[in-house]
């Protein structure tokens, strides 16, 4: 990357495209503190953010839906969007609280229009539903941020229509979407800007 220049608004889909190996993904590592920047600025609602990494970024609110799946297929849907975060029930014991856990994911499943019960096993689900779960992990952590990397690279027709619903949902929320695809079609549809 070289002298990029990047401005996200709040409440947009601002796509970004580019020929492979442009660096688009790497870009998107970078501001969600997966990858170490060498120089330049970061700055997060007007403020300059010295060390990014992954905790930092989910703390400001950044979420990453990378292309691969980071899904734990023999655990539950509400393992996983709750993993490292569970609800407790006692906090001496730190004891997880299941049925807060299913219940709070069954609310954020049904916000994206998937009736899907928590406590199936994410090996369970087909790839469609299982982007839906990385969503819903995304949605979880309050993300002010959200970056879809070819998140409809697998998608039927069908479950690109409710991923764009779900989209344009998060988007009257006041929440950002950074929205990395190759299909063009796609970007004039749902993108209100692109670099």
């Amino acid at each position: 990357l070289h002298n990029v220049d990047l401005g996200i608004r709040p409440g947009e889909v601002h796509a970004l495209v580019g020929e492979n190996g442009a660096g688009k993904s790497t870009l998107m590592k970078i501001i969600s503190g997966v990858l170490d920047k060498d120089k330049g600025e970061i700055l997060f609602e007007g403020k300059p953010v010295e060390r990014m990494d992954v905790n930092r970024a989910q703390d400001l609110g950044i979420s990453i839906i990378h292309q691969e799946f980071n899904l734990l297929p023999y655990r539950t849907i509400a393992q996983n969007i709750f993993l490292g975060r569970e609800p407790v029930k006692n906090k001496i014991l730190r004891t997880i609280d299941d049925d807060e856990m299913n219940r709070r994911s069954k609310e954020l499943l049904g916000f994206l229009g998937m009736e899907i019960d928590p406590r199936t096993r994410v090996g369970n689900l087909g790839i469609a539903q299982q982007q839906m779960v990385e969503v819903t992990k995304a949605i979880a952590v309050d993300s002010k941020v959200m970056i879809m990397d070819e998140p409809t690279a697998t998608l039927t027709k069908k479950e690109i229509d409710m991923l764009f619903e779900t989209i344009r949902k998060l988007k009257s929320q006041g929440v950002s979407i950074i929205y990395i695809s190759h299909r063009l079609e796609e970007i004039k549809e749902i993108a209100d800007r692109v670099s």
